[in-house]
């Protein structure tokens, strides 16, 4: 069967990396939001527009994500999960699947991970986001705690390279 894989993790923590780790072991598709943002509007969208290509990205990836678990294949979601709201809707939308969802958490010091996203931003590989020193503040009082009720298993990413 099945089964729906989420990660969890602030920016920089090594979410790509672990998830293409995942990705050939299990195996399993693959669908990391950055990547598509970057296809669809750039390394470097405006800001008063991201939101909304952030939807529209998440929008096309569960569209895809779903057909891929319905015809019996793993799937990774490379995203984050920064909100209750949006693991609780991959949540909802595994169980109308009949599939498991599998929450991954990337454990990584914060010092570690910013390090890893200003270099990353620096070499700016395909695939890339920028994503600046302001911008990894921003983007991680974003980020929203994991309840106590939410199962997940704990990655120690500290020593991966992303």
């Amino acid at each position: 069967m099945a089964t729906l894989h989420l990660l969890y993790g602030g920016v920089g923590t090594g979410k790509t990396a672990f998830a293409k780790k995942l990705e050939r072991e299990l195996p399993a598709a693959r669908f990391t939001h950055d990547e598509w943002t970057v296809r669809l509007y750039g390394s470097n969208p405006p800001a008063e527009n991201f939101q909304e290509a952030a939807s529209r990205v998440w929008e096309l990836i569960w569209e895809r994500a779903e057909r891929v678990l319905r015809i019996g294949t793993d799937v990774i979601l490379d995203g984050g999960f920064w909100s209750r709201a949006s693991r609780d809707d991959a949540r909802r939308r595994a169980a109308a699947l009949g599939v498991p969802c599998r929450f991954y958490v990337l454990d990584c010091p914060p010092d570690v991970a910013r390090r890893r996203a200003l270099h990353r931003t620096a070499e700016m590989p395909p695939g890339a986001l920028h994503i600046s020193n302001a911008t990894i503040d921003v983007l991680n009082r974003r980020v929203e705690p994991l309840g106590p009720d939410e199962e997940h298993i704990t990655v120690d990413s500290g020593g991966n390279a992303e």
